[in-house]
């Protein structure tokens, strides 16, 4: 698959993953949060919480479920980028690291799986 068709899909993926969150309570704060070489897909507030969500796109389960593809450098960069982002919002109550997994059926259709307290 092309890079730019794998962007087009991540991105496509973080918008479906942020309308199904907020639909489920989540309070939709930043998209695509950047820093240095890290980004974070998703920031939102629920119960009290900041979550930190970072979006795999899978078109099925052949190669894994989307938890898997989350490796601990990417991880590392997640939570640097989430420490600049507490800092700058000067953020003192708990987080939470999700990851959401989109999966697209064989019939087009989308589904989801949220990986709570994914990593810390």
């Amino acid at each position: 698959m092309s890079q730019c068709r794998s962007q087009e899909k991540g991105k496509l993926a973080e918008e479906l993953a942020k309308d199904w969150l907020i639909g489920r309570g989540y309070e939709f704060m930043e998209a695509n949060y950047r820093y240095k070489h890290a980004e974070i897909d998703l920031i939102f507030k629920h119960k009290g919480l900041l979550v930190f969500v970072e979006v795999k796109f899978r078109s099925g389960t052949g190669y894994g479920y989307a938890e898997e593809f989350v490796d601990f450098t990417k991880r590392k960069l997640i939570v640097k980028a989430a420490d600049q982002f507490i800092h700058e919002k000067d953020w003192h109550y708990d987080i939470r690291f999700d990851i959401v997994g989109v999966y697209k059926d064989k019939s087009g259709h989308f589904h989801f799986k949220q990986f709570e307290d994914a990593f810390y």
